[in-house]
Parts: C-alpha cells; sequence; structure tokens
C-alpha cells in the first residue's frame, strides 16, 4: 500500500465509538477532523496526548474542527480511559487495525534494537472536502495537541 500523502483522499472508515455508536469520516463532510493515532489508553504517552488534545477542544471547535482518536483497544477501555481522563474527544476502537494500517499508522516499529509491529503515533488534518490537508508522523507527544492547533 502507497503511503498517503498531502492532498490524497482520506480513506473512509466506520468504526465503534466508545459509546458502541458507528462514526464514519463521511460523516464530518464540511468539517476539518484532527485524526490522531495512538497506542494505548491509560499509558502514559497516551494519556498525554489525549489529555492534550482534550484541553484544547474548545479552541478545536472553534475552527470548525473535531478531534477523532483512534486506537486498537476496546470501546469498553475507551469508555474508561475517557470517564477517567474526563476526556471531550470521540475515541474509535480499531481491534482489527485496518484503519491504522490504511492510514500507514500500523508498521514495523523498532525498540531497543528489536523490530515489531505495532502502532505508529500519527495524526492527519483532513479538510472540509475530505482530502488530508497535513500529516505528522511520527510524533512527539509534547506540545503535539498545540502545534496541530497552531497550523490549522
Amino acid at each position: 500500500m502507497k503511503p498517503l500523502k498531502i492532498g490524497d483522499e482520506a480513506p473512509n472508515f466506520e468504526l465503534l465509538n466508545q459509546d458502541g455508536v458507528k462514526i464514519a469520516l463521511k460523516d464530518f463532510v464540511g468539517k476539518k477532523v484532527i485524526l490522531y493515532f495512538y497506542p494505548k489508553d491509560n499509558t502514559p504517552g497516551c494519556t498525554s496526548e489525549s489529555c492534550n488534545f482534550s484541553t484544547l477542544y474548545e479552541k478545536f471547535h472553534a475552527k470548525n474542527a473535531v478531534i477523532l482518536g483512534i486506537s486498537p483497544d476496546s470501546t469498553k477501555s475507551h469508555e474508561k480511559f475517557i470517564q477517567k481522563y474526563h476526556l471531550n474527544q470521540t475515541l474509535l476502537s480499531d481491534e482489527n487495525k485496518e484503519v491504522c494500517k490504511a492510514y500507514g499508522a500500523w508498521g514495523l516499529k523498532k525498540n531497543y534494537g528489536k523490530e515489531y509491529e505495532g502502532l505508529i503515533r500519527s495524526t492527519f488534518i483532513i479538510d472540509e472536502g475530505g482530502k488530508i490537508a497535513q500529516i505528522y508522523s511520527p510524533v512527539r507527544v509534547k506540545d503535539h495537541a498545540l502545534k496541530v492547533l497552531e497550523s490549522l
């Protein structure tokens, strides 16, 4: 699969959110979509990233943007994660990793010299017409949400 690039049509998807409701990318035509892929609920980096996006939620909303977080975690895990940290954004469950793979956010990683498959922390800004406007990959968590907001 070819890596996505700026200007490409964003791959459509339909996933369950933390409440078990189907959410599709096409539901957000006319809005900017901040689509961030993160490895796992309740881990330090992912918690920090998600909390940072949540803190800036109203500022994103004021710029006609919605925030969607995607990880391979279950809907139940997302529900608990949102409740624990009072997150504002929608979290989507991609347990079979199809959407992660479609966006190039699943692949080979290296850690301490070992290679393994895993989630590559990535963020995509999708414009109001469904095209990819910006790609951040791999992502460094510190100040990432603010950088995304400033780029809108």
